[in-house]
């Protein structure tokens, strides 16, 4: 159904109306935000001579459940020693994704999420976590008035690898009340099911509450992969709905943190999340009745990384130190590996980048993690990349 707007002020944003996943003006909304920053693309270009074309075409296939999804590529793509394959979809497929979570899937599940659920979210980020660490570990002083207390830091295994399709689809059936939506929810979760025909029957029996790891997969001889046995577990990064999907799927151990046990100074960030309590032995058992249940989503808690430790000691939580002191300042600051490897990667990117994106880049990294640095790390920082600039781009630049 398209939607005449001629005299319409308001913004769907405003509104309590939710267009379906296939209205023609939801379409095309979705297009602009899926080529917004990809112009470029030679794909995208290609798909931009005909769109509206292809929009009714898309229209009518979601709206008879005739859809397909198009071939897709993947690539690894290293970031801080970790390597993780992403997949690359379609422009098609990004359209019809974009509607399907902006109509329907985010407003649905963002009224259940808990405030300190900072990922993925608009207002929020990783930014958004830190400021929430922060304020916690301040709020248990006052009430404390004491450091005197510990922080569970948590994380899981291979987390998007791990997230069970029934499990997944019994969520959205619980807070998605729209049957276009549902159904294409549960082809976009098929779709991501893992063929895993190399494995004996014993492996594949015991393969749904083993830890899967893709990387491990991709090394698989793909004349094994027959299309016989199929493991239903497992989203690509990237995707728009797996990263939905990644901050709803702990749902429960949220609310059984939050509102079971009470437990006010709590935050997760995707697969990383914190607790604060002054009682060790409360933290001790709380971990146990979290692996519980983490265990019946089928995802499980990394018990290497998972740790407790004192408040007054230094610790760290998404690549920053912290440590609470006795008069209740919080201190922050990077680690000097992080800076290490930026300065790393600037002097590799200054010889690939264009000046505008060289500092664009530079600008976001240093604005965003400057407070965590010290004068000297500053300074250094802003030295190297002007010697950069003056030795690509013959240049000077002001970051101060």
């Amino acid at each position: 159904m398209m939607v005449n707007t001629k005299h319409d002020t308001t913004s769907y944003e405003n509104c309590s109306c939710q267009r379906e996943i296939y209205d023609g003006n939801a379409l095309y909304d979705a297009y602009l935000r899926a080529k917004s920053g990809s112009d470029w693309k030679p794909q995208v270009q290609r798909y931009e001579m005909a769109y509206l074309l292809d929009l009714s075409k898309m229209q009518r296939e979601l709206k008879e459940h005739t859809y397909e999804f198009q071939p897709c590529s993947s690539f690894p793509l290293n970031e801080r020693g970790k390597t993780r394959f992403i997949t690359g979809e379609q422009i098609r497929d990004r359209i019809a994704k974009h509607s399907l979570c902006d109509e329907v899937l985010t407003p649905a599940i963002k009224d259940h999420l808990i405030y300190d659920n900072g990922a993925s979210q608009k207002g929020k980020g990783i930014d958004f976590t830190r400021r929430r660490l922060e304020a916690h570990l301040h709020k248990f002083f006052r009430e404390n008035q004491s450091n005197d207390g510990y922080i569970l830091l948590m994380d899981f295994s291979k987390y998007y690898d791990n997230i069970r399709h029934d499990k997944l689809m019994e969520l959205f059936e619980k807070y998605v009340d729209d049957d276009t939506a549902l159904w294409f929810l549960e082809k976009i979760v098929d779709n991501e099911k893992v063929d895993v025909s190399y494995m004996n029957d014993e492996e594949y029996e015991s393969a749904m509450d083993d830890v899967f790891n893709s990387l491990e997969h991709e090394k698989v001889d793909k004349n094994l992969l027959t299309g016989k046995k199929f493991l239903r577990k497992h989203l690509n990064i990237g995707d728009q709905v797996a990263q939905d999907a990644g901050i709803a799927y702990p749902i429960p151990i949220d609310n059984y943190i939050k509102i079971v046990k009470s437990v006010k100074f709590y935050g997760r960030y995707m697969d990383d999340s914190y607790v604060i309590h002054k009682d060790k032995e409360f933290l001790k058992g709380l971990l146990i009745e979290i692996v519980e249940i983490a265990h019946g989503l089928g995802i499980t808690v990394n018990l290497r990384k998972t740790r407790i430790c004192k408040l007054s000691e230094m610790w760290r939580f998404l690549q920053i130190q912290y440590s609470l002191t006795d008069t209740g300042r919080v201190i922050h600051k990077i680690h000097p590996k992080r800076l290490t490897g930026m300065r790393r990667k600037a002097k590799k990117l200054a010889l690939i980048l264009s000046e505008k994106d060289f500092d664009d880049w530079f600008r976001s990294w240093f604005n965003g993690h400057c407070h965590y640095m010290s004068k000297l790390q500053r300074s250094n920082m802003l030295d190297l990349c002007k010697k950069l600039k003056e030795e690509h781009y013959y240049g000077k630049t002001d970051f101060s």
